[in-house]
């Protein structure tokens, strides 16, 4: 049989990006030398803001080459609060990427690995397990190339709601409803009640939803979701949402089950996806030994299934069960989850236990 090689791009940005995801590079070299006829080939890039206050430019267009060239991206963090484009926006080069690669559908797991790590947990919080698909490529973030007028005393962003980007997007929060163990469900939070670009997202949803039979499909207001995942998480199987809804719940659904640090994501794509975790940059913490890294592994288990061959998919499996087997004792943390466990001493538990797994 001929080896398999994939070619991942790995982005580490800013903050404790580089930290993080040196771990999760580890564990995916070690899950690599127990998989058949696959192999990986890691490419390094600088991007972000250090790149941009060397360069001027946050994405060098050969970076962008060699992300569009790859099988798969992986992200680390960037962009840093105290450093701003002249418009005073915040170097996000991440969503570039989404939006000159078209990945359309920013996918983020929200799973409870222990019931000690939510503020749910007096309030018979059960089982929280589901997933929030975030349109990522129109919606209200389509507006941010607006410029505002200080003069006029006036600034107004556009939200873009088109008929392809919904189909798409709704399509694939059904077909991983259809692959998920849970309630079979696809709900989307919309503003249908105000605004009338909600109320044509809200159209092209039930159009898609008569192709999926074997799926329900409702209908939540984006307030009232909010809500929900709060009184009654267990409500959600599958969410679809616009591009700034989808930013602002994802945040709060990660709050349920640990914070930021995990929360795991994809951007993907009809050819191309980007993983990356969820949480920002935290310079306020970044060389100090103490950021999470369970999101970006999470997320470079997504990497592995998304890649879809079946080693790469074993492989999603064995990192999953390794991380759920550590974060099954609550002493397993770190600081942000008020543990004292290091960067590096959470992925050696980590890899301890994919280590037992393998033998």
């Amino acid at each position: 049989m001929s080896e398999k090689e994939f070619h991942i791009v790995v982005l580490e940005g800013d903050g404790i990006g580089p930290e993080v995801t040196s771990q999760a590079v580890r564990l995916l070299g070690q899950i690599q030398n127990n998989l058949n006829g696959v192999r990986f080939n890691f490419d390094e890039y600088c991007v972000g803001v250090g790149e941009y206050l060397k360069n001027g430019t946050a994405l060098p267009d050969s970076t962008f080459a060699a992300c569009e060239a790859s099988d798969a991206v992986l992200l680390g963090a960037m962009g840093i609060p105290s450093v701003r484009y002249p418009d005073g926006t915040e170097i996000a080069p991440q969503l570039d990427l989404r939006e000159r690669l078209q990945l359309y559908g920013g996918v983020r797991p929200i799973r409870l690995f222990h019931a000690e790590d939510t503020p749910l947990k007096n309030h018979g919080a059960g089982d929280i397990d589901f997933v929030l698909v975030r349109e990522s490529t129109e919606g209200l973030f389509s507006g941010r190339g607006a410029t505002a007028d200080y003069e006029a005393g006036l600034a107004t962003n556009m939200m873009r709601i088109t008929r392809a980007g919904t189909e798409r997007v709704c399509r694939l929060a059904f077909e991983l409803a259809q692959k998920r163990n849970g309630l079979k469900k696809v709900s989307l939070v919309d503003k249908a009640n105000v605004l009338s670009s909600m109320a044509f997202m809200r159209q092209i949803f039930d159009e898609v939803a008569t192709e999926f039979p074997d799926i329900q499909a409702d209908h939540v207001y984006v307030d009232a979701s909010a809500l929900f995942m709060v009184r009654d998480p267990q409500r959600f199987d599958v969410i679809v949402t616009e591009n700034m809804f989808g930013d602002i719940l994802s945040d709060l659904a990660a709050g349920l089950v640990g914070g930021m640090g995990m929360a795991p994501s994809g951007d993907i794509g009809a050819t191309a996806a980007v993983f990356q975790p969820s949480h920002g940059s935290a310079p306020d913490i970044a060389g100090q030994g103490k950021a999470n890294p369970v999101a970006t592994i999470l997320s470079a288990s997504m990497m592995l299934e998304w890649l879809g061959h079946p080693e790469t998919q074993r492989g999603a499996k064995m990192l999953d069960a390794a991380v759920a087997s550590v974060l099954a004792y609550p002493k397993n943390r770190t600081p942000d989850m008020g543990g004292k466990l290091s960067t590096q001493t959470m992925t050696d538990l980590i890899s301890e236990a994919l280590a037992k797994s393998i033998n």
